[in-house]
């Protein structure tokens, strides 16, 4: 942690360190204008995350890209009695990332909620992200994308209580806000529970 002092008083600088690693949760097309169940503003913070994954690529730093893959009748959808419109469904264009978010080749892809009968919110829920995160010896994540109120939330929650040291990136996340205040109450709760606020100002 660095402090520094400017024209806006203290603020307080993380830099980026070996075990380190950027999180970005579920940016696809169908969460975004257009696909089937989009967060209006979602694009709006592409061009941020792209500026964190040049940040963390030029490190060395891991980059972790997680994604709903359901199937065809997944739980989730409102044909088969869930909360959501289908979205997001294995190998369609709807469940592919935007072609404006620039995954490096050595992104890993962490696939979520691919069975018929599971849901999952959190990126650690029945996948390997944390036996890869542990299998690189990574300590702190930063965490973006979508939706704040649904998925980031899930997954930073599950992040602290694996007790990785987790940071949001406030301006790299987007919420569905169905209530005006969803995004921020989530991001309060996050902060409860020990999550650090951070923008791309407060890295170096």
């Amino acid at each position: 942690m660095v402090i520094t002092e400017g024209a806006h008083g203290i603020r307080m600088k993380t830099r980026l360190q070996s075990g380190d690693a950027l999180i970005i949760v579920d940016m696809q097309n169908d969460f975004l204008p257009g696909g089937s169940l989009p967060v209006t503003a979602g694009k709006k913070i592409i061009p941020v995350i792209n500026q964190y994954i040049v940040n963390f690529q030029s490190r060395g730093l891991p980059i972790v890209a997680t994604r709903d893959w359901h199937p065809e009748n997944h739980c989730s959808f409102e044909s088969n009695g869930g909360p959501w419109p289908s979205h997001c469904v294995a190998h369609t264009e709807g469940a592919a990332f935007p072609a404006a978010l620039e995954l490096p080749d050595n992104a890993t892809i962490i696939s979520k909620a691919t069975t018929q009968e599971k849901d999952a919110y959190s990126a650690f829920s029945g996948t390997q992200l944390n036996e890869m995160l542990q299998s690189r010896n990574i300590k702190r994540l930063f965490v973006s994308g979508l939706a704040t109120e649904y998925c980031v939330l899930s997954t930073v929650e599950d992040a602290i209580r694996l007790h990785y040291k987790t940071f949001i990136l406030t301006d790299a996340v987007c919420a569905i806000n169905q209530q005006p205040d969803d995004g921020r109450n989530a991001l309060l709760k996050m902060q409860r529970i020990g999550v650090v606020p951070v923008n791309h100002e407060e890295i170096e």
